[in-house]
């Protein structure tokens, strides 16, 4: 019987030791004050109060979901071939929606925000095979257009044909291609699938030089406040709507960043956590194009990840 204990606190103390030692090195002066996730207040300064889903969800709810007529596409320097309606309005896509099957994650303010497209008399775009089309049910219970599977939003703060200024919001709107995946410009297939871009991987910044992004590329950030050992997040309720967690990625999903400390931090709120040398790892809401660094410095306690997991340009 002893034996059997003795054998068991062995293993447990082995395992306590593996993780220390991934994640208890090198914190220098990146140590900070880190608050549990769950204890912490929403950070100072860390993020704005704009809202969950970008907008006056009062006066989003004016708009109300709309037919989608004769679909275009229109070309936009930045983010490529953009899917439209018949009144030019840019279409959207939600990463918090599946395809395979369909289905719509928006609802409640998120659907004033974001009002679902409406699929009948959709007509697919000149060239685009019309089998693409479909519809799902809204949790409102709308018949709502899909695009490969993929649930179509217009954004209630684009006033006007051209705009897209729903890019990127909280890490997981994107304009949407005629196909269904993301629009991508053709040559850097920035921020979409087409481009085949790893989970995370690295770009060179001209005014920051190497930063990781993520597989849409975004910029990848890290908090101050946080902390790598052990492994904590300050970044809570609200801030997360602003600041979103890095999803995890697979060791052999990931080129040209740090695999030391590449762990999933299994966060006290349920969600699940990427990091780099154990510092977890988030994007910015504010950043609405794949090169966009917003989020750098803001509230001296943000700052892009070099690929080492270090703290880009903050203040020792």
């Amino acid at each position: 019987m002893n034996t059997w204990r003795n054998a068991s606190i062995a293993v447990t103390a082995a395992a306590v030791l593996a993780l220390t030692t991934a994640c208890g090195q090198e914190q220098g002066s990146d140590s900070p004050d880190g608050q549990a996730v769950g204890n912490a207040a929403p950070a100072e300064g860390g993020y704005d109060s704009g809202g969950a889903y970008g907008s006056d969800s009062s006066a989003a709810g004016k708009s109300g979901a709309k037919a989608a007529g004769q679909l275009a596409v229109w070309e936009s320097k930045e983010l490529g071939k953009v899917l439209t309606d018949s009144s030019g309005f840019t279409l959207y896509r939600f990463d918090k929606d599946t395809a395979k099957p369909p289905k719509s994650a928006c609802e409640g303010d998120c659907a004033k925000a974001w009002p679902a497209v409406l699929a009948k008399g959709a007509e697919p775009a000149p060239g685009i095979d019309k089998s693409l089309l479909g519809s799902v049910k809204a949790p409102d219970g709308t018949e709502q257009l899909t695009v490969a599977g993929w649930p179509m939003y217009r954004y209630a703060e684009d006033k006007k044909p051209g705009d897209a200024k729903g890019q990127g919001v909280g890490g997981t709107w994107y304009a949407a291609a005629a196909d269904g995946k993301k629009a991508a410009p053709a040559a850097a297939g920035a921020g979409g699938e087409a481009a085949d871009r790893p989970g995370l991987s690295t770009r060179n910044d001209p005014k920051l030089g190497e930063v990781v992004v993520d597989k849409n590329g975004m910029t990848v950030y890290r908090f101050k406040k946080d902390s790598a050992w052990p492994m904590k997040s300050a970044c809570t309720g609200e801030c997360l709507e602003q600041w979103p967690v890095v999803e995890p990625v697979a060791k052999d999903d990931v080129k040209g960043v740090l695999k030391k400390g590449f762990v999933t931090f299994d966060r006290p709120d349920g969600l699940q956590q990427q990091t780099i040398d154990c510092w977890p790892l988030y994007t910015f809401g504010g950043d609405k194009a794949p090169g966009d660094t917003n989020g750098q410095g803001m509230g001296g306690t943000w700052y892009a990840v070099s690929p080492q997991g270090k703290l880009i340009g903050a203040a020792k």
